[in-house]
């Protein structure tokens, strides 16, 4: 992945989300030509040259210092994640090592799997790299799809939002959580730009979803966090469930651990219940 051209599309996408009354400007004129911030108007924010700054937006970064990239997030109005993001594209620090090690399939721990089978009231899976699902206990099987019976290769989030049936009619906020995959991989984009099964991936559903393509182009990127989701189950109806991504301390820094629960007395909580008594007396899945 070229990073020079990920550091200027990222900067020109934000912005381009902002417009002069957002940061104080006056807007002079009733036609702009560039839509958001001139660069000479976002150059003025940061406190730094217009040169300087069209170096950088230009995909140079080489030499930028880290006090100039705080002062053009704080003008782009950055959250954490996206400063993260934007440091990392003009200033990374992967090492050969690293980039070698993300090349070797990530192994989970008997331990961490057993720990998925004892939460057995809460559908919970370990998520890798590139959103992999490398684990999941029978709760998640019951509510997100039966990962056991995909190819290790299918077992992928981002592959089962677009290029699934079932994920479109599970999520009642399909878009939403389309947004969330996408910008999810941006940010892992931005710290391991030469994955190759990342680029693998990223090219297969470009090719295969306009949707993706579209979200994808537009440099969003989040962080795994917490939330809600308003789930469609085709046994149990409708369920408002909150999700928690804890990251797994080890040598593994990629590993996060998703659980699902509801609000306890609730329609959804009666809900989750009824379903954990789908297949209860099936035997426990053989992880390949």
């Amino acid at each position: 992945m070229d990073l020079s051209a990920e550091l200027s599309e990222f900067l020109r996408s934000r912005r381009a989300r902002l417009k002069p009354g957002d940061v104080g400007l006056p807007e002079f004129g009733r036609h702009r030509r560039v839509p958001g911030l001139r660069r000479e108007e976002l150059a003025q924010l940061a406190g730094v040259s217009v040169a300087y700054y069209t170096r950088l937006e230009q995909g140079n970064g080489r030499n930028v210092s880290m006090e100039v990239l705080d002062a053009i997030a704080r003008a782009l109005r950055l959250s954490d994640t996206e400063r993260a993001h934007l440091t990392h594209l003009a200033k990374p620090t992967a090492k050969k090592k690293h980039r070698s090690a993300i090349v070797r399939p990530q192994q989970v721990r008997p331990g961490l799997q057993h720990l998925l089978d004892s939460m057995e009231g809460v559908p919970a899976f370990l998520g890798g790299r590139r959103l992999d699902v490398l684990a999941w206990n029978r709760m998640a099987r019951a509510l997100l799809g039966d990962f056991s019976a995909m190819e290790p290769g299918e077992r992928n989030v981002a592959r089962m939002v677009f290029l699934g049936d079932h994920a479109r009619d599970l999520y009642v906020d399909w878009e939403c959580k389309a947004t969330e995959v996408v910008s999810v991989l941006r940010l892992y984009a931005g710290r391991c730009p030469d994955d190759p099964a990342l680029l693998a991936l990223v090219g297969e559903l470009s090719v295969r979803s306009e949707e993706f393509r579209s979200l994808w182009a537009a440099h969003t990127v989040a962080d795994k966090g917490h939330g809600t989701k308003r789930l469609r189950h085709p046994l149990v109806g409708g369920m408002t469930l909150s999700y928690e991504s804890l990251r797994v301390a080890g040598a593994d820094p990629d590993l996060v651990l998703v659980t699902y629960h509801a609000e306890p007395g609730s329609p959804s909580a009666d809900a989750l219940r009824l379903l954990a008594q789908w297949g209860v007396d099936e035997p426990v899945d053989v992880r390949e």
